[in-house]
């Protein structure tokens, strides 16, 4: 699965800097880098295509016979493979998305260099939203201390020449964002030591509403403790923590959701027993697989446009898999 993941990712790599002149092995570089969290996306498929695969070897061998010889029953494998899971995909959230969110940190660093972006910065901290903007021959770096729905609030800027001489200040407690073209209100403005307000004043930015809401929809790059003091800065900010809440959740969730898909695949197996294609059972599998990832890529992203609860958005998915599974689970030690 690492190997598919690397040459998917090298083959997107390769076409974005086919016109950019860079090192050979640059591109393999930042593919290793994005493939470890992308790897941990697709744990549930692993999970499930490889359970597939521990009972095509079982059945080949014939050594389920010899497990119910010995008193085991086939809810005795699915419990002894759930728990297995469960310390497994604890590992998995605690240490290897960590690890993996670090790679995938570096790799946005390192890419960023090579993007139109590279010159613009937008960052939340305890100290609100500051962003480094760069136009018209003009360097801009923003504070606000809020974000509202198109309006930056109690903001303070601070206006540059390409040499960093300070041009001028301006304060003011509402600028609309709305567009690429602020209009801020009663802007009070500081130049060399004199100050003057202006009633509507107009600057251009690279920023809007809507991109700094994108800016910060990459949360797969942070760990679990950034995610906890990024969730923490949105409060002080008054930006919504949907997004980050959805992530933290979903990382929460998903050692249950690897039971589940466990105890999915396992009755799957069971009950396509007496097929004798190989191939049948695994195109089963991975049509279930693609189907699972879309309900749960559907719900989250109803979570994350608030359309239901983020609780809803979460356990409706692992409820509906739990339900399956019930109703599939009789009569498995028959089979």
């Amino acid at each position: 699965m690492f190997s598919l993941v690397l040459i998917l990712n090298l083959l997107s790599e390769l076409d974005f800097f086919k016109n950019i002149n860079v090192n050979t092995y640059f591109p393999l570089y930042l593919s290793l880098l994005n493939s470890v969290s992308l790897i941990f996306e697709m744990l549930p498929f692993i999970f499930l295509i490889s359970i597939q695969f521990f009972f095509i070897n079982l059945f080949k061998n014939d050594e389920l016979d010899i497990f119910k010889y010995s008193g085991l029953r086939n809810t005795g494998i699915i419990k002894i493979l759930s728990f297995t899971t469960l310390l497994v995909g604890i590992l998995f959230v605690i240490l290897f998305y960590n690890f993996a969110s670090n790679l995938k940190n570096i790799y946005l660093e390192l890419k960023s260099n090579y993007t139109s972006d590279n010159k613009y910065l937008a960052v939340v901290t305890n100290n609100g939203l500051w962003i480094k903007d760069k136009i018209d021959g003009k360097i801009l770096i923003i504070n606000s201390n809020k974000i509202e729905p198109n309006f930056l609030i109690e903001t303070f800027i601070s206006e540059f020449d390409e040499n960093f001489k300070n041009i001028r200040n301006i304060k003011s407690n509402k600028i609309n964002i709305e567009n690429n073209e602020w209009l801020i209100e009663d802007a009070r403005i500081y130049r060399e030591n004199i100050s003057s307000n202006v009633k509507n004043l107009k600057i251009k930015s690279n920023f809007n509403y809507e991109r700094i809401q994108t800016l910060f929809s990459n949360l797969s790059s942070l760990s679990i403790l950034e995610l906890l003091d990024l969730k923490k800065n949105y409060k002080l900010l008054g930006y919504s923590n949907v997004k980050v809440d959805v992530h933290l959740y979903k990382l929460l969730s998903y050692p249950f959701y690897f039971i589940l898909i466990v105890i999915f695949s396992s009755i799957l197996m069971f009950n396509s027993k007496n097929y004798k294609s190989t191939s049948i059972k695994i195109s089963i599998g991975l049509f279930s697989s693609v189907l699972i990832y879309y309900i749960n890529n559907f719900f989250y992203v109803l979570g994350n446009t608030e359309r239901i609860s983020i609780m809803l958005a979460i356990c409706l998915p692992l409820l509906m898999l739990s339900l399956i599974n019930l109703l599939m689970i009789r009569n498995i030690n028959a089979k």
